[in-house]
């Protein structure tokens, strides 16, 4: 299961990739990563995927990451007396509290703490950003409101408030009885929906009790504005271009999207770009030249991650998408301006000793002939110092824990491996070594960087790096010398 690529492909489990057999198919198209969209299905349906993924996992030898995307709270309007109503521009309408059905002057919308926050000039978006509405005057249980741009509104339709921090908790209470569940189950990575602050991802990390890592997704512009604090406190952010693609100007999509990944590898922290990656894949065999072209760009910026959602989901066509999707990602890494842009846009490193080894390792394997990075970790923490330097040789994690070779598989660049614990460098040399010949990177004739802790098995510890044969023998010759 050597991938070819360095990217790492999530792909979205639904409907028609709903059995043992499909989820085998997807990670052997290159899935890495497989997200849970805790929006749809059951407990008893989520848990019965991740157990058919940690089946294939065990069968496949190779680990995978489970990612649950949790819901959100969801700001919608209440129902119409008559069905859908037509606004039209330049007309008024009311959003209020009453639970009356609706006409074509007013609805309700159940959120008095929106009303709170409002303020005239505020924009309120209805049905994925296709009616417009603008704030005329407010109050606590109220909102008079100009249509900007009219449309069809029918029950139940969502609504986005894009110019207010809103005083609503990230976590709704389906999100905590969710979060606690998937906790339980085992899953690796959490993703967070409607993050506005870092208060948000703190939150959500009291909850889980470091039973797995946080993904918090840029999906507002509130989440926008204050991206540095919120990275700070995330594990790994997933840019979810959807939302932001509604409540900011589309234009503004892609330099943010640019942004955001270059602020996450400049820290090490992993970065998902999702949504509509492959959409026209949902119901056709091939995608479109534009979206191979958006798929091509979020790779040439240096993305840990791509992302399928309906396409592997719901869609006609899971394993050609997936398929699909790392074709593209082995062209543009062959490309030689793939490897200019991401060395041109890598950044300054920390201070730490850890941070010195990772970027020595990484200048030695550009110097020498070697084959590969082989990089113990424990947190795996050293292992994401080394995938945010983006070297051109292959980066091996060893790890004896699991649950961190699990949680890696979304990190650009990691090919994870489980081994037994070593407490001695030169046995950890020698399992390095195996390791590479092992999984197919390295021979006996090949030269590979060890780099790791010493004393071992202390999370946070890298301070040696050794250039090393792969011939066993030679390797304790060496030590002998």
């Amino acid at each position: 299961m050597k991938r070819d690529r360095r990217v790492k492909i999530v792909a979205t489990l639904g409907p028609a990739s709903n059995d043992r057999a499909m989820i085998k198919a997807l990670f052997e198209a290159g899935a890495d990563v497989f997200r849970l969209n805790m929006s749809h299905g059951s407990h008893e349906e989520i848990a019965e995927r991740h157990r058919m993924i940690r089946d294939v996992e065990h069968e496949m030898q190779r680990p995978a990451a489970i990612l649950a995307d949790l819901q959100g709270p969801k700001i919608r309007c209440g129902v119409f007396a008559d069905g859908p109503v037509m606004l039209e521009d330049g007309q008024e309408f009311r959003f209020d509290l009453d639970d009356v059905p609706g006409d074509a002057t007013r609805v309700q919308l159940p959120h008095p703490e929106i009303f709170k926050a409002l303020e005239p000039g505020a924009t309120l978006l209805v049905n994925d950003g296709k009616i417009r509405a603008k704030v005329i005057t407010n109050d606590d249980s109220h909102a008079m409101c100009e249509i900007v741009v009219g449309g069809e509104i029918s029950n139940r339709k969502g609504v986005n408030v894009p110019d207010v921090v809103l005083p609503v908790a990230a976590l709704s209470e389906k999100d905590k009885k969710d979060l606690e569940f998937v906790c339980e189950l085992g899953v690796d990575w959490l993703a967070l929906s409607f993050v506005q602050r870092a208060s948000d991802v703190e939150e959500a990390r009291a909850l889980a009790k470091g039973r797995a890592a946080l993904v918090a997704k840029i999906e507002k512009p509130a989440a926008v504005d204050a991206f540095s604090e919120i990275l700070e406190a995330a594990d790994g952010i997933m840019v979810a271009r959807g939302d932001l693609g509604v409540e900011l100007p589309v234009q503004a999509v892609p330099p943010i999207q640019k942004r955001l990944i270059r602020g996450c590898r400049a820290v090490g922290k992993p970065v998902i770009v999702a949504t509509q990656m492959l959409e026209s894949m949902i119901t056709a065999p091939v995608p479109t030249r534009a979206e191979v072209s958006d798929v091509a760009q979020a790779i040439y910026e240096g993305a840990d991650a791509v992302m399928l959602s309906a396409e592997s989901a719901a869609g006609d066509y899971p394993v050609e998408a997936v398929t699909t999707m790392n074709d593209i990602a082995i062209e543009i890494e062959q490309d030689k301006h793939y490897r200019q842009i991401i060395e041109a846009s890598r950044t300054q490193a920390g201070n730490g000793i850890s941070d010195a080894i990772t970027v020595a390792a990484r200048e030695v394997a550009e110097t020498i002939d070697v084959q590969a990075i082989c990089t113990f970790t424990q947190s795996g923490t050293t292992a994401m110092l080394a995938a945010r330097e983006r070297p051109r040789v292959p980066i091996i994690a060893l790890t004896p824990i699991t649950n961190t070779a699990r949680r890696l598989m979304l990190v650009w660049g990691l090919h994870c491996v489980v081994i037994p614990s070593v407490d001695r460098f030169k046995f950890a040399v020698v399992s390095a070594a195996r390791a590479a010949k092992a999984e197919g990177f390295a021979t006996d004739e090949d030269r590979i960087i060890v780099t790791a802790g010493v004393p071992f098995n202390q999370p946070g510890s890298t301070n040696i790096l050794r250039v090393a044969p792969c011939r066993e023998k030679d390797i304790f010759e060496g030590e002998r010398a």
